[in-house]
């Protein structure tokens, strides 16, 4: 590949400086907090380290704009678009502006570079393996020549082609023949940790192969374009129902410091409401004396308690993920309540207090002890919030007094049955406040068989898709 020029087509227009500013600026978009001092860091770092070391560039911006490290998996895929090794195709051909060379290269043109990548994986070489990338998407990624509107270059297809995960096999192999002669029982326990290592190197092969495909698609069609739109985002800022396990699994890691702030915001809102408001007759009263002047504020005092919360919890499907966050977070909020008491259902209803109690959970198998353990479930394993509203206003009622608030977390998806209207309307009667948090999109609230606008005339209905959102619903409403 080419070296990268000071102004690449597609770029920013402003040298450095525009890159750095796009970079800050997509990764805001992104859901990164990047303030002004951060972006003034940056410029001095990139003034210090210079341009002639790139990974130190990188490492350089990254010390000066995340804050987290789980922001990497963010920052690196944008950082490699803003500041691409090369420009252009394998071997210096710049076809940046011009459609994909091919559409894929023949069978004994895969099989010759899945060759030359087991002896590049074999030998850990990063120089040879990031050149073979480039290749495989060069050869086996184009697509759409002959339809100007579609034209790229994609990752998927590359690696469809290539395969690189079925060369494990292989490259073992090569290692192990590059150390004949070594003890049949120290090779059987280095094996397994080859293994694994190889699996890394692959898939190391793999995302320079994505890194490539992105570059190369950005170049056509203009950097922050696909900046924006085919890096992933934080994990906050997925939607639950669309999240998979690794970005669960970063969510509930996050549990604890996102409560800590919830906490202290907890907290402060609770000191400004023990100083009460202006008690007006007493004020003006104590001014009397000094003819109004000065007028000293005298405030009515008050001690408020710690309130009572009650979550309601749809643990079905796709919504479980959001359920179970949700339950973990007020788990980590333990303190702030005087008492807390927690119901998952799907067609049943069950109290799982003790599942969820302080510092006892489990934050990777909550979900599956409460399907396990728990009777949540009874003929089918399909949600049903009539019947389970229904069961709660009979069975647990009690639970709810006028010092409680109520949480109800479920998408209202009654799968055409009876959504029990009145079950809720008691619930609302007998608690201090119920909110019902929706993971679902506000545009499809009451499509297809959800009740959502149904239950949001009888009690407040919040739209809560991803963890951004929640936090921000639960620290606006938590009670004081």
């Amino acid at each position: 590949m080419t070296a990268p020029p000071e102004n690449l087509p597609g770029s920013p227009a402003d040298g450095i400086t525009g890159r750095v500013t796009g970079l800050v600026r997509t990764l805001r978009s992104h859901g990164l907090r990047i303030g002004p001092g951060e972006t003034v860091d940056a410029a001095a770092a990139l003034e210090a380290l210079g341009l002639t070391d790139r990974e130190r560039i990188r490492e350089g911006l990254a010390a000066a704009l995340l804050h987290r490290e789980s922001q990497r998996a963010v920052f690196d895929p944008v950082f490699d678009l803003y500041f691409p090794a090369g420009v252009g195709a394998p071997g210096g051909r710049d076809d940046r502006g011009s459609a994909p060379a091919r559409e894929g290269g023949g069978d004994a043109d895969r099989d010759a570079l899945r060759e030359r990548l087991v002896e590049a994986l074999a030998a850990d070489d990063q120089a040879l393996i990031g050149q073979l990338a480039g290749e495989a998407v060069d050869g086996f990624g184009g697509y759409g020549a002959s339809s100007p509107g579609g034209d790229g270059w994609s990752s998927y297809q590359t690696l469809s082609r290539l395969r690189p995960e079925t060369l494990l096999a292989r490259v073992l192999a090569a290692i192990r023949a590059g150390s004949a002669g070594q003890d049949t029982g120290r090779a059987e326990f280095t094996d397994r940790l080859l293994a694994d290592e190889i699996r890394r190197r692959i898939e190391g092969f793999r995302e320079r192969v994505r890194t490539e495909a992105r570059r190369r698609v950005a170049e056509w069609r203009g950097t922050e374009e696909i900046a924006l739109r085919a890096v992933a985002t934080t994990a906050d800022r997925v939607d639950f129902l669309l999240a998979g396990r690794g970005q669960l699994d970063e969510l509930r890691r996050a549990v604890r410091p996102l409560a800590r702030k919830l906490a202290t915001r907890l907290a402060a809102r609770r000191k400004r409401a023990a100083h009460g408001s202006i008690d007006l007759r007493r004020t003006l009263r104590g001014s009397l004396s000094t003819g109004g002047v000065p007028m000293r504020p005298v405030l009515r005092r008050r001690r408020p308690a710690r309130p009572e919360l009650v979550l309601l919890c749809d643990v079905s499907g796709s919504v479980a993920g959001f359920a179970n966050f949700t339950m973990l977070l007020v788990q980590a909020l333990h303190d702030q309540f005087s008492k807390v008491r927690v119901f998952a259902f799907v067609n049943r209803v069950d109290e799982v207090t003790d599942f969820v109690a302080h510092r006892s959970a489990d934050p990777a198998g909550l979900g599956a002890r409460i399907l396990g353990e728990a009777t949540v479930t009874g003929r089918h394993g399909s949600s049903d919030y009539g019947t389970s509203l229904g069961e709660f206003d009979e069975r647990y009622v009690d639970a709810v007094g006028p010092r409680s608030t109520v949480f109800v977390l479920g998408d209202a998806r009654t799968n055409m049955s009876d959504p029990n209207l009145p079950a809720l309307r008691r619930i609302a009667e007998r608690a201090r406040r119920v909110y019902w948090l929706n993971p679902e999109g506000r545009g499809q609230w009451s499509t297809g068989d959800s009740a959502a606008y149904a239950y949001a005339e009888l009690v407040e209905m919040h739209e809560c898709r991803n963890a951004q959102q929640l936090s921000g619903v639960i620290a606006r409403l938590l009670p004081v």
